[in-house]
């Protein structure tokens, strides 16, 4: 096969994994898509180790991985060229390289792990499925935590819905990913093996591997959902729908958020009350006189509470911050971002010069501490993440430690209209959904312009509002406790049990005998 065909259906298969953490036609999650595309993945690397003359270098993989993964992950967030030339105003050609240059990079780490795939697969498929799985979710490990990490479109999350889902609140989508990595491997070597008889018995061990949550499931037993329950508690989602691109204007966007932020805070009448990330978009000594001080007066008594989100700062330390105003408290409950944006919230220690020389303002917010306390309110520990935090499960985790402590909802303020109406918001959903299933807790989204949702602990979004318009969305939402095997152990380790394992397998590799180069030559 030439070169360029080759490199052709590694694209192609790239963009199907970007199709399955959301479909462009649906915004859906595709669980069956991620699997096959993975699956052809395997399946060509497979066939180009097993050319017999003139045999591929590990290079050729690493150069088809990159193919496969630069095509995936440009498919994923392709979005963010919206935020660069639209309101960014950067100029096509520049924010199109700016995506491309970003995906190329990150895809290095996948590049990486197909050619370790290629060098080292052991001589017995099944060592070359356990081989796969370890080194590519060690490249989605990498990808997670390097450079402060931006593990959008990891995938796992195109498993919120199917058979694999169960996994979760046991592996977390980390391990979760690797049993699909796994499964996906699993099935390509299988269609290559020479027998028809091996071919149907490793057919069956993926199969085995689907099904297998199930038995998790039925090992658990049925939770008593009725001694999980923290009681249900109704909230009022503010979705303002401001466009990006008039939400810094006086006389436009900031003029409607305060008004029409300002006037739902006074009407609403259910007991939890919250605002997007940033919806009032000044620093308090710039809001009109009063403004605060009025909504903090409205909660100081009866049976509300608000939580609002606005930038804080005193001309040296700014922070993403949102407040709780509610009766009996002589300050307002207040967490500050903690995983910030690089370039958008924060400036990387090798491009400090860059800002100093041109002399930014505001180059640097302020980073909050891990696992800040949740606001306690009728009953339920609400613990708030900002923005893109909810794509880092074991930060999330952290708030797990100590169980008598640990939240029983989990709330997501964002703005993402920075992106436009396109698939990035049925993918943040899919996050969201995804760390509802780890950890058996309801995640609440209040968002600019969408999606603005409430999601049960099972991951299934009970209520929402249509995406791009203004308006609220007034839902129950059942708060819940006990821990996950997910929430006890990443609490207490982070993700370094998955590390840990990936490492060793990937370590012991080039001590393992590799697999022959020709296709008759490998055994059954």
């Amino acid at each position: 096969m030439k070169a360029p065909v080759r490199a052709l259906g590694f694209g192609l298969a790239g963009l199907a994994q970007a199709a399955s953490i959301a479909a462009p036609w649906s915004g859906q999650p595709l669980w069956w898509l991620q699997l096959l595309s993975l699956a052809a993945l395997v399946w060509q690397l497979d066939a180009l180790r097993d050319r017999a003359a003139p045999r591929p270098s590990w290079r050729s993989a690493a150069l088809y991985g990159w193919v496969f993964s630069t095509a995936w992950l440009c498919g994923t967030f392709w979005w963010l060229f919206v935020s660069m030339h639209t309101y960014g105003g950067l100029a096509v050609p520049l924010a199109a390289m700016a995506v491309l240059a970003l995906s190329a990079a990150l895809s290095l780490y996948y590049a990486a792990a197909a050619a370790f795939y290629f060098a080292f697969a052991p001589v017995h498929r099944a060592g070359a499925v356990i081989l796969f799985a370890a080194a590519w979710t060690l490249a989605e490990l990498l990808r997670n935590s390097l450079f402060t990490g931006f593990p959008w479109g990891a995938g796992g999350y195109a498993h919120v819905d199917g058979p694999l889902a169960a996994y979760a609140p046991l592996l977390g989508a980390y391990g979760l990913g690797a049993v699909a990595a796994a499964i996906a491997a699993l099935a390509a070597t299988a269609l290559r093996a020479p027998r028809a008889g091996t071919r149907m018995r490793e057919l069956g061990a993926a199969v085995i591997l689907l099904a297998a949550p199930a038995l998790f499931v039925a090992a658990r037993g049925t939770p008593d959902e009725a001694a999980l329950s923290r009681g249900r508690i109704d909230v009022a989602l503010l979705q303002g729908n401001i466009p990006q691109d008039e939400k810094f204007i006086p006389s436009g966007g900031i003029a409607t958020a305060l008004q029409w932020y300002g006037e739902q805070l006074q009407r609403a009448t259910a007991p939890l009350v919250i605002t997007p990330e940033t919806a009032l978009p000044l620093l308090p000594s710039q809001l009109p006189p009063g403004y605060l001080d009025a909504i903090a007066a409205r909660y100081a008594s009866g049976s509300q509470t608000a939580i609002v989100g606005l930038p804080l700062g005193n001309g040296h330390v700014y922070t993403n911050t949102v407040l709780g105003f509610g009766p009996g408290r002589s300050t307002p409950y207040r967490y500050d971002k903690h995983h910030l944006v690089p370039f958008g919230e924060f400036v990387p220690r090798l491009f400090r010069w860059f800002t100093d020389m041109m002399n930014i303002p505001l180059g640097d917010f302020h980073s909050g501490g891990l696992a800040q306390p949740p606001l306690e309110w009728l009953g339920q520990r609400i613990a708030p993440n900002i923005c893109y935090e909810d794509l880092f499960g074991d930060e999330i985790g952290a708030n797990f430690r100590d169980e008598a402590r640990a939240p029983t909802i989990l709330l997501n303020v964002s703005n993402i209209a920075w992106f436009g109406d396109t698939v990035a918001i049925d993918q943040h959903l899919a996050i969201s959904r995804m760390r509802a299933l780890e950890f058996e807790r309801p995640m609440v989204r209040a968002t600019n312009t969408g999606a603005t949702a409430v999601i049960d602990h099972r991951g299934r979004v009970t209520r929402a509002l249509p995406r791009l318009t203004r308006g609220v969305l007034v839902a129950p939402v059942e708060g819940r406790a006990g821990l996950t095997p997910f929430a006890w152990w990443v609490s207490r380790f982070g993700l370094w049990p998955i590390w840990g394992l990936a490492i060793v397998i990937v370590a012991a590799a080039p001590f393992i005998r590799r697999r022959p180069a020709s296709r008759a030559a490998s055994p059954d």
